[in-house]
């Protein structure tokens, strides 16, 4: 056994389990010491090699904003009416039907009027009458003229010796010769005036003629502008009052609509009327076509209906190859406000908390900012930044729910239609 010296001096002695078991405990205390020091250094060797987070960015960059809306209508023809006759008569001939396309002044049907066809007949009869009239007043107006001549060149041979060589011709032959002339003077003039009155009456009677053809024209039904018919209400044979007065139910013949141009008769909400302007441009989609038209604003009421708070607002579509048709629904899509070249960012990047607008920039250092903003016109996908932004700094689009100001970030350019996929799977 060892001995060892105490403090007293008196000398114990140590045997071999004691000083195992002293072994023991220092390799244990040396191995805990050992292990709490390779721990702390892994820690500080991982907390130094953490990566970095990566966020999504865009930067931003200079663009033209415009807001649109959308609004709903049918689509119905720039024209549509009923076509009457403007005689009663018999349809003699109709040469149109559903789906007929015509022309305008193309003749669609043809109405028999046995009385206006004898009234016309008579009234040529009247003018030939007339004229014999004018004929007979013109030749008494001549023979009234020569003889008017003949008197009147005696009684003026007969004065002049009169006059030249008194007691040659007596007073008595001056004076008889003086009452012939103004005889038939007047005479001439009767006849002028029956000329003038049977001319009168021939002018007339071609008058009643003209207006009579004109009423038998009416016959033919024409097209007034050019489109399609739509509907047909009469058949051959069938007798049609005249659509010009309200005693008789007068029925139509056909229905005509133009197909060349519709109108899209859209209520605009009060909030946006300040914003529509004659002539701006509006694409019309078709759902049930798939497909898109060029339109545009051709009239609007300029007053506000006061029980929906709309404005009666028409676009016309041109529809030159007859693709579209009445009644099909159709989506119109109006411009509205529009800013050209402005800084704007997407809608992702902004952050609206507390009444104020903020946005995620990463700086040159890659440490984040949380910068304010103050936003102009916005979209559906981006937003005009007025202060607070320049262009081509890159702002964060991705999640920002645990990024903190300060921190150091990896940003990432990523497009924002990928960002909008990458969200939607």
């Amino acid at each position: 056994m060892d001995e060892i010296s105490s403090r007293s001096g008196v000398r114990r002695r140590t045997t071999p389990a004691a000083r195992l078991s002293k072994l023991i405990v220092l390799g244990c205390v040396a191995g805990l010491v050992a292990e709490f020091a390779a721990c702390s250094g892994s820690g500080e060797r991982a907390q130094a090699s953490a990566p970095l987070v990566t966020v999504g960015v865009t930067k931003v960059a200079r663009k033209s904003l415009g807001r649109q809306i959308t609004l709903s209508s049918e689509l119905v023809p720039f024209q549509e009416i009923d076509v009457y006759a403007k005689e009663s008569g018999f349809v003699s001939k109709l040469s149109v039907d559903y789906g007929t396309h015509v022309k305008a002044g193309q003749v669609m049907a043809v109405l028999e009027i046995p009385e206006l066809q004898a009234q016309l007949q008579e009234d040529q009869a009247e003018i030939k009458n007339a004229m014999n009239q004018v004929t007979r007043a013109q030749h008494e107006l001549a023979r009234n003229q020569a003889q008017y001549n003949a008197l009147h060149l005696e009684y003026t041979r007969l004065n002049g010796v009169f006059q030249s060589e008194p007691g040659i011709v007596a007073q008595q032959e001056v004076d008889d010769a003086q009452g012939k002339d103004l005889a038939a003077s007047s005479q001439v003039d009767a006849a002028q005036s029956s000329v003038e009155a049977t001319q009168s009456q021939l002018s007339a009677a071609k008058a009643k003629l003209a207006h009579d053809q004109t009423l038998f024209d009416y016959a033919k039904i024409t097209a007034p502008f050019s489109g399609t018919v739509t509907e047909r209400y009469a058949n051959l044979g069938t007798l049609v009052q005249a659509g010009t007065g309200s005693s008789t139910q007068a029925m139509p013949i056909v229905r005509l609509s133009q197909d060349d141009l519709f109108r899209l008769v859209i209520p605009v909400p009060e909030s946006y009327v300040q914003y529509i302007k004659v002539g701006d441009p509006v694409d019309v989609r078709v759902p049930s076509l798939n497909r898109t038209f060029p339109g545009k604003v051709a009239r609007f009421s300029v007053d506000v209906r006061e029980d929906t708070r709309t404005m009666h607002t028409e676009v016309d579509v041109p529809n030159p190859n007859r693709v579209l048709l009445p009644g099909l629904y159709a989506d119109a899509l109006l411009s509205l406000d529009r800013q050209l070249d402005v800084n704007t960012v997407p809608v992702q990047a902004l952050n609206h908390e507390e009444g104020k607008t903020t946005v995620f920039v990463v700086g040159p250092d890659g440490g984040l900012q949380d910068r304010t903003v103050e936003l102009g016109l916005e979209t559906a996908s981006d937003a005009q930044i007025m202060s607070g932004l320049n262009e081509g700094e890159q702002v964060v689009v991705s999640d920002r729910s645990g990024l903190k100001a300060g921190e150091k970030v990896h940003p990432q350019i990523v497009a924002v239609m990928d960002y909008h996929e990458h969200n939607a799977q």
